[in-house]
């Protein structure tokens, strides 16, 4: 992808182009984010406490007991937000749903592991595994390029 920045006075507001030879996923996600006007961030309560999570220290994200709760290194939180939810504001491109109950970071996987028959073993960056249920096992194939 290109970007371009022309600096013209004669602009009072900033005008964004997209120029591109087809609608692609890419285009879409970019279009979705420059359109929205709240911030798309997360936060979780721990401790009684609410903090924002960064995206890049969110290890995954997964539905437990009728709670949504992201996993980072410094702990397990609990969003009040659906799973769904949750998954519209990260970061597509970084990650994606394993099953119906969790999403993973695909920067913090440690490996994929394929010897098991019909399912794929991910093993994450603080030592625990998830696994990809056979209705996303396709999906993940395609990521990977297998």
């Amino acid at each position: 992808m290109q970007v371009e920045l022309k600096i013209d006075s004669a602009y009072v507001e900033p005008k964004v182009v997209i120029m591109a030879a087809s609608a692609t996923e890419e285009v879409n996600w970019i279009l979705k984010r420059l359109s929205e006007e709240i911030p798309q961030v997360l936060s979780g309560k721990k401790d009684e406490k609410i903090e924002v999570l960064e995206e890049a220290e969110i290890i995954k994200v997964y539905a437990n007991g009728g709670k949504v709760f992201a996993v980072t290194d410094k702990g397990e939180y609990i969003l009040r937000l659906r799973l769904y939810e949750a998954e519209e504001r990260l970061d597509s491109r970084r990650f994606v749903r394993i099953s119906n109950s969790e999403i993973i970071n695909l920067k913090k996987v440690n490996c994929f592991d394929l010897s098991f028959t019909g399912t794929i073993c991910v093993k994450l960056s603080n030592h625990t595994t998830a696994y990809v249920s056979r209705r996303y096992v396709s999906k993940i194939k395609k990521i990977l390029g297998i």
